[in-house]
């Protein structure tokens, strides 16, 4: 993909169709995204069918996660309270901007200019990078994948495989460029050994180091971070500052209950029985300080919507993305969002409606989101029910919504139905003109097709008797 055409991608179109419509210029491109990703998928429905109750994992996951969010004040204040015991600082940030001050002014009071950060979904929700960046902050991601693409100056496009949209070769080019690897070099196990190489500088000299949280302990006031490479203990475990930054949703009740979802995390997101490392943060060792931001960020406003709370639930394994035909044939970048896919279809809009009305209609409404996700979100019903909710709010296209008012005013009376019909099939025939045109959507991408000689009524009336 032309470089042109990803700045295109990161920073102008805000249309889901049209960065699609980008993606798709590259057909090999396209078609290796759709088979690589459908490959994780198979992993996952492998992993799943060896073990028996997988369903009643999947329902207890939904249920554990519907007690939290019924009850979800009182499990933040006890997770605070215990947080707090365990000598952790526990900061509350209401939005990005809040959550981003609040790291800064850590930093500032370190007097850090650069940091370490493994992977965390919530801080690129956040635009934190960027903040800090324009505040004088080098931030170094340092999970592989996020590497590739800061590296790139991109977005990642997945929540599980940040690059999953780059080739071997463009990431080769990419190492060659930053990093001074052999021009032409695109073996996975020597750019794999170059990051090594690379980050363990980073890793020695930061003084703050920054994590996600995938779970965090209301009993215990212990927060786990899930991750296959191990960069975030190195992060934090070497830094004399470690900062988790979390979205409010992320509790379970007892550390009892954690069992189910890492036995649900892995297996969902790539199809292994479990993340190779899943540390447990419960208090600073001596001499180091640890904080956690809690962020809200528009979730207390989608826990009041009954349509779409159960979207908090959502575990972020990546599962709706590598099924859905939509994601996997548009790429990542296509969705102008943080969290990708399905899933951020649904959450985006909570926070922008007018900026995000796009994404609920980009989906089949297939279901298939729905049947792989293991804390059993009704994705696909709560993509439906968004896209109700933005044409009554007026957030719809409005030559969409006058097609749709004409389509009311045909469709509601039978004598207007009946003309129209003879009209199009005459027009088919005789001016097809009319249809083959760049104004038709559908002929943009479609063969329209030949014109029946009579309407199926006309059929029925003329062959009933037979």
């Amino acid at each position: 993909m032309k470089k042109q055409e990803i700045f295109l991608m990161n920073n102008d179109i805000k249309d889901h169709a049209a960065l699609a419509g980008i993606f798709n210029r590259d057909e090999p491109r396209v078609s290796w995204h759709d088979e690589t990703l459908w490959w994780v998928r198979a992993k996952r429905d492998k992993a799943a069918h060896t073990i028996p109750d997988w369903e009643q994992l999947r329902e207890t996951a939904s249920q554990i996660k519907h007690n939290v969010l019924s009850n979800l004040s009182g499990y933040l204040q006890q997770f605070e309270e215990n947080a707090r015991k365990n000598g952790i600082t526990v900061h509350w940030a209401a939005d990005a901007a809040e959550h981003n001050e609040i790291v800064l002014g850590i930093l500032q009071k370190h007097g850090v200019d650069k940091i370490v950060k493994s992977k965390s979904m919530l801080t690129e929700e956040c635009h934190m990078n960027d903040y800090l960046q324009q505040k004088g902050i080098e931030v170094i991601d340092t999970d592989l994948g996020e590497r590739i693409v800061q590296l790139a100056k991109e977005p990642p496009s997945h929540i599980v495989l940040p690059c999953i949209h780059k080739k071997k070769e463009e990431i080769g080019e990419l190492f060659h460029e930053h990093l001074g690897t052999p021009e032409g070099n695109a073996d996975p196990q020597y750019l794999t050994y170059a990051a090594r190489l690379h980050l363990r500088e980073k890793f020695l000299t930061r003084r703050v180091a920054m994590t996600g949280v995938n779970f965090a302990i209301a009993e215990t006031g212990e927060f786990v971070v899930c991750t296959n490479e191990g960069n975030a203990d190195m992060g934090a475990h070497l830094a004399d500052v470690h900062i988790a930054c979390m979205g409010i949703e992320k509790l379970v009740p007892r550390r009892k209950h954690l069992s189910v979802f890492l036995r649900l995390l892995a297996r969902s997101a790539t199809g292994q029985p479990i993340t190779t490392y899943s540390s447990h943060f419960r208090k600073p060792r001596e001499g180091q300080e640890m904080h956690i931001v809690l962020l809200d960020n528009g979730r207390s406003t989608q826990l009041g919507r009954k349509d779409f709370r159960n979207s908090l639930k959502c575990i972020r394994c990546g599962a709706c993305m590598n099924t859905c035909p939509v994601y996997r044939r548009s790429g990542g970048h296509s969705y102008h969002t943080a969290v990708a896919g399905p899933i951020g279809s649904i959450l985006a809009p909570n926070l922008d409606m007018r900026q995000y009305a796009d994404l609920p209609f980009a989906s089949t409404l297939c279901g298939s989101c729905s049947n792989v996700c293991p804390v059993k979100i009704d994705i696909h019903d709560q993509l439906y029910k968004w896209r109700q909710v933005l044409v009554q709010e007026g957030y719809s296209p409005k030559a969409k919504s006058l097609a749709m008012k004409g389509m009311t005013f045909t469709l509601s009376n039978p004598a207007r139905y009946r003309l129209a019909g003879r009209a199009g099939r005459w027009a088919l025939k005789n001016m097809p003109f009319i249809v083959h045109n760049k104004m038709n959507p559908w002929y943009k991408q479609r063969e329209m097709p030949a014109p029946p000689k009579q309407s199926f009524r006309e059929w029925y009336k003329e062959n009933r008797e037979k």
